[in-house]
């Protein structure tokens, strides 16, 4: 009796399904890129893919490590706009929204030195690491 407890405790762990998998995920492990940014799709968008030279729309919450959120456009119920690849926005953000499709939304774990990098930003410390929440809401060719 005890090894067909131990056996069964040891496969359910194995059974359990992937909570990111079947939700319009590809999975739930984080990418790490050349660079150190880490992004994960979380849920698959089906439309437009955003490329460099786009004029792109978002809705975005950043956090900090602790968990802080320091900005959000959907707290101000109005996406955020910029020209893909120009150097409006952070170089994490640059990489990190390149190749989604219109109705994704993607994680994105910026290291300090694609982001503000040494700065004081007042709420976001010197040397943060950031962490976005990204859905593509419209590409423009």
């Amino acid at each position: 009796m005890f090894y067909l407890i131990v056996i069964v405790a040891g496969l359910s762990g194995l059974c359990q399904a992937d909570p990111a998998v079947g939700n319009g995920s590809q999975s739930s492990t984080y990418v790490t890129t050349q660079t150190g940014l880490q992004l994960l799709d979380s849920t698959l968008g089906t439309g437009e893919t955003a490329q460099f030279g786009d004029v792109v729309s978002v809705h975005y919450v950043g956090k900090l490590a602790d968990g802080t959120i320091f900005d959000s456009s959907r707290k101000r119920q109005q996406p955020f706009v910029f020209i893909l690849g120009k150097g409006q926005v952070i170089p994490g953000w640059e990489e990190g929204v390149v190749g989604m499709q219109v109705g994704g939304v993607r994680e994105l774990i910026i290291p300090s030195a694609l982001a503000y990098g040494n700065q004081d930003l007042g709420v976001i410390p010197p040397n943060s690491t950031l962490y976005f929440e990204v859905e593509l809401v419209s590409v423009t060719h």
